[in-house]
Order: structure tokens, then sequence, then C-alpha cells
């Protein structure tokens, strides 16, 4: 067997988790105190030191500015983006665009990309694990949301090698969830995967036969998530703290920083309790140097009201996921419930409505991830055991979907779609393109995300140069591109001259920088 132990790593906005597979069971990897969550915070002190997870998460509230949390909602985003610049207006820390055009957080240690931050996340769950493990971790599967985007995917393997981790697979996260309640089991079911984590909504459905598990639609939303939820709290605490002192507190970071905290604690207290109350300090100032604090009671129905919007915009996401698939909600057999979010009683009730059923309940949301990707990374992993040693779990037949349809920029902007949304992966399609001019030397393909007719109108990914044609005249000269959407969810191109059959250079060059 292999010296090194596969892991399997849920990558979230708010917490990471990691689990690996030995000797027939699954392992949640705990830090020195017990936890299994890790926050993915990264922070740089003034000493120069770098610290990831519970120990950078303690300093947001002293040193917001060097304090990074939530980056997975930048993550392969180009930082003009509608989503990023939505996402900046919660965060106390400084982001700029970076020379690639993705964001760059400015700390004390100088500009940093989104992806080494995360690769500082992903370096730190790979010390926990080799500590708790006691031997190397170098390969692992690695989820993300169903809906990323290929940026996002790219990014996110990027920010794994940069841990010094070869990825095995890029593993969708309700995927991994339903890997994790029915690999090995004799089921033939539809399952319905509800996952809302930190900063990402997914919902997946799911056919799932004995070691058969096959994606039939997949939809979400990238920015609905708890992070929603607490500047839903934090806005109904400033309006509290506007009526009494008319200051906003939001706009200082440290302020901002210990009103984002106690979201975090009221929405984890609300979840158990009907009510919760408490004293924040150090506010502002008010006349004569006096510190302004605000005393605060908040009941659970309130909160459920301040954030009934954001479960109903899920729910709208779940129906139309079961709509594409022409699967009524009577013909949904299991629902999981799965990231933190999940645990919010609203949620809870308004699924179970749904449904009229309830869901699952013997499934921790926030490990189950971790536990079908760790089970998929044995697999993958695998050698044969050594006698006494139990085997590795069984291999999976995964039949994974394009979460986002491709398209292509066509004469008049308009776009023409290439692959369709929800189509299995991997996932092909072959064109056939001719130079437009005599002696073209290149040709550039512009590549889109979502099936809209207008290519404005869709999100868009970046651009393929094709380089080094051969001389020619006008039209004589074609090219065979061919678009592959990998068992990763990341697009490939690669392109042919028709009639040498000679192999042309095709660079994709994303938004947000990355050339492949």
């Amino acid at each position: 067997m292999a010296d090194d132990v596969p892991v399997g790593i849920d990558l979230g906005t708010t917490n990471s988790v990691v689990a690996a597979y030995r000797d027939g069971a699954v392992t949640i990897v705990p830090d020195a105190d017990g936890n299994y969550l890790h926050p993915s915070v990264v922070t740089f002190k003034p000493s120069g030191e770098r610290l990831a997870g519970a120990a950078a998460r303690l300093r947001r509230i002293v040193d917001p500015g060097n304090t990074i949390f939530s980056m997975k909602r930048l993550m392969g985003l180009p930082f003009e983006s509608a989503e990023v610049q939505s996402a900046l207006a919660s965060l106390p820390y400084r982001v700029e665009a970076g020379p690639d055009g993705a964001p760059a957080v400015i700390t004390r240690a100088g500009p940093t990309s989104v992806v080494e931050l995360s690769s500082a996340v992903l370096g730190h769950l790979r010390d926990l694990s080799e500590r708790h493990l006691g031997a190397p971790v170098r390969r692992c599967v690695i989820t993300v949301p169903a809906n990323f985007s290929d940026g996002q995917r790219e990014a996110t393997r990027r920010a794994a090698e940069l841990a010094g981790l070869e990825v095995l697979r890029i593993l969708n996260e309700p995927t991994a969830a339903a890997l994790a309640y029915g690999l090995g089991k004799e089921i033939d079911s539809r399952v319905v995967v509800f996952d809302m984590g930190g900063g990402t909504f997914d919902v997946t459905l799911l056919a799932v036969r004995d070691d058969f598990f096959e994606v039939l639609s997949t939809g979400g939303d990238p920015f609905l998530g708890g992070d929603d939820v607490d500047r839903a709290i934090v806005a109904h605490l400033a309006e509290l703290f506007l009526a009494q002192h008319r200051l906003d507190f939001r706009t200082d970071a440290k302020t901002l920083a210990i009103a984002s905290v106690a979201a975090e604690h009221i929405k984890s207290k609300l979840s158990s309790a009907e009510v919760t109350s408490g004293s924040l300090k150090g506010l502002g100032v008010g006349v004569g140097g006096v510190p302004l604090g605000l005393d605060f009671e908040l009941t659970r129905a309130q909160l459920e009201a301040l954030v009934s919007p954001l479960v109903d915009r899920a729910l709208i996401k779940c129906e139309e996921v079961l709509y594409e698939a022409g699967v009524g909600t009577d013909r949904v057999d299991e629902i999981m419930l799965v990231g933190g979010a999940t645990r919010m009683p609203l949620v809870r009730r308004r699924v179970a409505e749904l449904f009229g059923r309830p869901p699952l309940a013997d499934l921790d949301p926030m490990v189950v991830v971790a536990h079908g990707a760790a089970v998929h990374a044995a697999a993958l992993g695998a050698t044969a055991p050594a006698p006494g040693e139990a085997p590795p779990p069984p291999m999976p037949i995964l039949v994974d979907v394009t979460p986002h349809a491709i398209g292509i920029g066509t004469a008049g902007g308009y776009a023409e779609v290439l692959i369709e949304k929800n189509q299995p992966i991997p996932a092909e399609r072959t064109q056939i393109y001719t130079t437009a001019r005599d002696g073209q030397a290149e040709v550039m393909l512009k590549i889109c995300q979502g099936s809209e007719r207008q290519f404005a109108a869709n999100a868009p990914l970046g651009e393929v140069k094709l380089e080094g044609l051969r001389p020619g005249n006008r039209g004589e000269i074609k090219v065979e591109v061919t678009f592959l959407v990998d068992s990763n969810g990341i697009l490939q191109v690669s392109a042919r001259d028709v009639d040498t059959g000679h192999v042309t250079r095709a660079t994709l060059r994303a938004i947000a920088g990355e050339v492949r």
C-alpha cells in the first residue's frame, strides 16, 4: 500500500473539514483541541508570521484588516464582477484588482491572491492530517459547489497544488454527500441534496442505485448561504445602533468585525433557543469620547423574518432543479441537508414543507461532504491491500453533469451553446473554424457561461487563442477545435489542422487571468 494517505477535503467558505478512510472506516481529522471544523481563515501577524485555521480566526476582531475570511466567495472570479463587488461591501479587509484582473487581498504581507490564501488553508489541513494520521498526505479529493464555474474549479485546483497536494478529482459537494449516504448500500432512490453552506447554495437531484450515482439535474446560487444570514443580522444590529446613536458602525473595519462575529453567535444560538440577548462594546465614540455600545435582544421569530427571503431564494432554485429533471416533489425518496446553514430550524421546516416529509436526520450536515470525499479518495488512490488490511471502499460509478451551459461568441454579438447545462460529463463538442483573411496566423474565440442568445447576457469565461496556423488564403485553413468539460468540470480545449492533422496550439485565457 502507498505510504501516503489520500484525504477528502471540504474547503468551505466559513469552515473546512478533512477526512480519511482507513481500516474500513472514515476518520474526521481534528485539531489539537479536538475540533473537526477548521476555520477557513488566514491572518498575517505584525511579526510576519502567517497563521491559518482556529488561531487565525481569533484575530478577526483585533486585526480585521489582516485577517482574511470568506475568501471562497472571491475564488476564481474577476475583480470587476458583480459578485466580487457585492462581497466587498461586507468585508473588513482591503481587496484590489491584481495584475491578472483577479482579486488581490492587501495586507501587511503585501498583495496576496485568493488562490494563495486558499492554499494556506489547505496547507493547514494537510499539516493537521499528517499529525493525526501519522503518515504523509500528498493526494486528495477536493470538493466544490456544484455550480462553481470553470474558473473557480481551476483556481481551487491551483490552490491545492500550491499546498503540495495532488488532486485526484474535483468532486461536487452534493455528489460527495450522496456517496456518504449511499455507497456500499443496496439502495434504489431519488435523492435531493440541499446544500446551504457559509457562502454558497447548491441543490442536486441524483438517482442512486447501489454504487451507481447519476446526477439528473443541478443548480444553485454562488452567493447564498450563512454569510448572508450574518449580514442580515449585522444590518439589523446596525439599524438599532443607528437609531440610538445616529452612527453606522459598519463604516469602521474593527466595529464591523465585532458585529460580524456577534452575528455568527446569534445565528448559532437561535438554532437551539427561542431568544438570545447580549451587549456589544466599543462600536463607536460619542460626545466627549464616551465609548458607545449596544444592548440587544433577538428572538428566533425575528431572525426568521429577517432571513425568510434568503430561504425563499433557495427553495425557488430547488423547484427549478426538479422542473428541469421533470421530477415532482412526490417522486423524491430522500432529502439530505448539507452545510451549516441547514441547521437553522427555519430551513429544515421549509424544506420539509416543500417535500411533504422530513429530511434525513442521521447524517451530520457539517462533515458529510468530507466523509464522501474521503471514501472516494481512498477508492481512487487504492493499491492492493497488504495481508490483514481492510480492503478499499468500492469504486462508485459517478455520472455528474455540467452545472452551466458553455457557449461561444458568434457574429453580431450573439452566442452559440456548445455544451448544454446538465449534460453528463465528460462532455465534448467539436467545431470547425476557418480563417477570415489571407495569411491569418491566429484565431480568437470568446467563451461564455450560460445559454442566453446574446453573448453579453452570459457570464464571460475567457478567450481561446488558436496560434501557429499555417499560411493560406482566406477560408482555406480549417481548424477543428474540440471543447471538453472533463470529469472535474473544467473546460479543456484542443485543436488541429483539418487537412494536415497538425496539432494547433490552443490557449484558454480565463477572465481572472489563468492560462492553460
